[in-house]
């Protein structure tokens, strides 16, 4: 049909990794486009740098967070390892996990892995910018969570690691395998080691890690792991269904098959209250307000850590004619279009 977009033939290719979808669309030229890709900034643009395809960066809201168990991994109650019915033995108490935000170096890992795919935020939500909370804040700084840990009585033990109460601070942080994620879970480690917590680094197969097979220890809603760091995508522009992660009803547990969407078993009753009101607020005003102070409990909590969030980033052939080409292509005018909303 005449002034319309058409394809003789649509191939889809399916499974790999990030990297090597980045490389037949940019590097190549075997694929005409390749969406989601999580690839290290520098890698993009030795792969565009007289390659056949264009990175396309793209205003979002998708949110790359550490989440820290609100249950207890290594134990069952009542036949159900990771129950919500339980709690961790050590990230309970709050000192703990302030510490544990304060060692996020947020910037470093937008400066060295993200770069325009990727922006440092202390914040759940980050876009539309009405809903964003003018609240949170984030920090790296190791001698204030080396202070915070020292009054709450983590002493430092002749290995160099934490304890109280019988309890080192050893943890397994684990994630999907993807050369970005290994590199942030790297940056983490060594401001953890800094502050005497021991960190074991754990990797996933991806298919595995967001799969949803029930006999598979690994997947991260089993979360059967002290620590873990994924991506919470942020869908359509209203936060309502973003935010429903977090509220009580939503458990992953073995009753729903682990299917529940408030993975990390995070509870507050005040977050569920407010959840019920907006789903029912028509002031668009009063919503708003409902969703912030949304963010500052959960943000507030330290139960879940924002890192980065990341804008859309695609691939594409350079002779190949998107929509989307008029968007943000630059870390600035993305930055731009965030402050605008």
């Amino acid at each position: 049909m005449p002034n319309r977009p058409h394809f003789d033939a649509i191939e889809v290719k399916g499974g790999g990794d990030a990297a090597s979808a980045a490389r037949a669309v940019l590097q190549t030229g075997e694929y005409d486009f390749a969406w989601n890709l999580q690839v290290e900034d520098d890698v993009l643009k030795r792969m565009e740098n007289g390659g056949k395809g264009r990175v396309i960066v793209s205003p979002g809201g998708a949110l790359e967070f550490v989440e820290l168990a609100w249950h207890d991994p290594w134990v069952e109650v009542e036949g159900e390892r990771g129950s919500a019915k339980s709690r961790h033995p050590v990230w309970r108490d709050p000192a703990l996990r302030q510490a544990m935000n304060l060692l996020l170096d947020r910037q470093a890992v937008q400066d060295y892995v993200y770069g325009r795919a990727g922006i440092a935020t202390g914040s759940v939500i980050n876009n539309p910018a009405r809903f964003r909370s003018p609240n949170t804040k984030f920090e790296f700084n190791v001698d204030k969570a080396n202070a915070v840990l020292d009054a709450a009585g983590w002493k430092r033990g002749g290995d160099g690691i934490r304890e109280k109460d019988g309890r080192k601070l050893r943890f397994v942080f684990q994630t999907s395998i993807n050369s970005a994620r290994q590199k942030a879970q790297q940056i983490v480690k060594q401001a953890c080691q800094k502050a005497g917590m021991d960190i074991e680094l754990k990797g996933v197969v991806a298919a595995v890690y967001f799969g949803a097979d029930v006999a598979n220890p690994d997947t991260n809603s089993k979360f059967w792991v002290d620590m873990q760091m994924y991506t919470q995508n942020m869908g359509p522009p209203d936060p309502g269904r973003f935010m429903d992660r977090y509220v009580s009803w939503e458990f992953a547990t073995k009753a729903n098959k682990w299917q529940g969407r408030n993975i990390s078993r995070w509870r507050h009753e005040e977050y569920d209250q407010l959840y019920r009101a907006a789903e029912v607020e028509l002031d668009p005003v009063k919503r708003i307000a409902h969703f912030i102070r949304m963010n500052d409990l959960l943000a507030g909590d330290n139960h879940v850590l924002p890192l980065v969030y990341r804008p859309q980033v695609a691939g594409a052939n350079r002779n190949l004619v998107l929509s989307l080409s008029g968007w943000a292509n630059d870390l600035t005018s993305v930055h731009s279009w965030y402050r605008d909303g």
